[in-house]
């Protein structure tokens, strides 16, 4: 068995495409989305429309509770801000009440989903450093747990200690708890532009990161042909 795990899509159409076909090319058989599904980008309809199809356990992120009411937050900065506004536009009321209604943490099969923490999740905190981790393994009653919202594939493993662990093949070790991000599908920040995601190798107890390469001057047309902010359509060829 094999789950893509997809997080940060952002309405990058051509990344979750991309990322879509190479989970296929992987014999993915199983899919698991975790949040985030809009915002940013120029296609937030049909990224949730295909992530409907999948048909696969979603938790929420940040920018699908703000796309899906009528509210604005302090939390977001001005470009964020823009472009959810912008999204709440081009999305329907149908796809409004499907993102409201997601939960914020999951557990599927054997592992967890979150967007963000597992200590807080309502509350968007971001986990980068060990110190962070720390409040959600203590929330962790599953030895593996996948994250989003930093848009940095990074992980953390729980033994005596709290730890970073950098390598693209995890080899989960019985006894130790593992909190993994995924990157970001649709607005890598890690200063690579390649779509990120994972691939949980159920049967051999290994999570594997992939890069995949798409269409992005595709993506920034769309961006500028909406009237989106420039910096939107600029940043996702840096990766940040």
């Amino acid at each position: 068995m094999r789950f893509a795990i997809l997080s940060d899509i952002h309405g990058n159409l051509e990344a979750l495409e991309a990322v879509l076909a190479d989970a296929r090319a992987q014999h993915c058989t199983h899919y698991v989305c975790l949040g985030d599904i809009v915002g940013y980008n120029a296609n937030p309809s049909e990224c949730v429309q295909l992530i409907q199809e999948l048909e696969c356990p979603v938790v929420k992120g940040n920018h699908d509770e703000q796309a899906s009411s009528n509210f604005s937050t302090e939390d977001f900065n001005e470009l964020a801000e823009e472009a959810i506004g912008w999204t709440r536009e081009h999305l329907s009321r149908e796809e409004k009440e499907w993102l409201a209604d997601l939960r914020l943490t999951r557990q599927v099969r054997d592992f967890t989903i979150v967007h963000a923490t597992l200590d807080t999740p309502h509350q968007w905190g971001y986990v980068f450093s060990d110190l962070d981790a720390i409040a959600s393994f203590t929330y962790q009653h599953t030895s593996l747990c996948f994250f989003g919202h930093t848009h940095w594939p990074t992980a953390f493993v729980r033994d005596d200690t709290v730890r970073r662990i950098t390598t693209d093949q995890i080899m989960m070790v019985p006894g130790k708890k593992y909190f993994i991000n995924t990157g970001s599908v649709g607005q890598p920040r890690d200063r690579d532009w390649r779509a990120a995601y994972r691939i949980l190798h159920t049967d051999h107890h290994v999570v594997e990161q992939r890069r995949i390469e798409y269409d992005l001057a595709t993506t920034q047309r769309k961006i500028r042909a909406a009237g989106l902010p420039e910096r939107l359509a600029d940043r996702l060829a840096q990766g940040r």
